[in-house]
């Protein structure tokens, strides 16, 4: 079938939210209150069990190149799970809980997780998190639900201007490319690609849902170099074996101090 993703323009998101109702709806997600949070417009805050999409209000005090402004600019951004092509979720679930689908998405299947939260923090992204009613984790499934019956995700069927786009991810990624190549002709030279492949974020190997961005990750709340823990595995084990010489060669120096020290006596 092909591996299948988002790209998501983060130029022309307008900030509607028309992609976190439309995942609620669809996936029967509850409601994450409706007070305002004080992060400008932003009352879902961040990803969470209950949230799979989650579009943030952006408010910057220098304007975009290609803008007029008096040194301020909006952006938006709707946030998702990267379905990474290295993923650290499912490198560390012990159940088998969290599998990679036919379609290269990655899915919890919600009735063989046991609660023990290890994709939580084995997420670079902090995307996974667990519901307080039953300890179970959840996250963005691409609406496999919706693609086994070829159907678009409820997200990208809803986004009024195409800022979240889904498709075959080779087709998605040179249409990327092609609109970054738009915008600098355009005098929008800030304009780049996150995790488009592999070679621009070896840590997940790319991801499966990617992003244009006008600014650093940062300000996306997106981290600058994400890594699947898995793979520091081998680094991890050389630093602590040579931590572990290093202390033998200097207890083996202090015994060696001391027997010449007792000779001298």
């Amino acid at each position: 079938m092909g591996a299948k993703g988002f790209f998501t323009d983060t130029t022309i998101c307008i900030g509607c939210k028309a992609c976190e109702v439309a995942c609620k709806q669809w996936n029967q997600l509850p409601d994450d209150g409706f007070a305002l949070s004080g992060m400008s417009y932003d009352n879902t805050v961040a990803l969470g069990a209950s949230t799979w999409r989650h579009v943030a209000f952006i408010e910057r005090p220098v304007p975009l190149s290609n803008q007029i402004a008096d040194g301020f600019s909006w952006i938006f951004s709707s946030d998702v799970c990267k379905h990474c092509a290295r993923a650290g979720c499912l490198e560390s679930c012990p159940t088998g809980a969290i599998v990679r689908t036919e379609f290269d998405s990655v899915f919890v299947q919600s009735d063989i997780c046991n609660g023990c939260g290890y994709c939580v923090v084995n997420c670079p992204f902090g995307v996974i998190d667990r519901r307080e009613d039953d300890g179970r984790a959840w996250k963005c499934t691409l609406c496999y639900d919706r693609l086994k019956e070829d159907m678009t995700p409820a997200c990208a069927k809803a986004c009024p201007t195409a800022s979240i786009q889904f498709g075959d991810l080779d087709e998605l990624r040179q249409r990327a490319h092609q609109r970054v190549d738009h915008l600098h002709e355009l005098g929008m030279n800030e304009a780049y690609l996150y995790g488009a492949d592999k070679e621009s974020q070896p840590g997940t190997e790319g991801l499966n849902a990617f992003f244009l961005l006008v600014d650093k990750p940062e300000v996306y709340n997106l981290p600058p170099d994400p890594v699947a823990p898995a793979k520091k595995v081998k680094e991890s084990w050389i630093s602590m074996g040579l931590a572990a010489l290093g202390v033998a060669a200097v207890a083996f120096g202090a015994v060696l101090a001391a027997r010449e020290g007792n000779g001298h006596g």
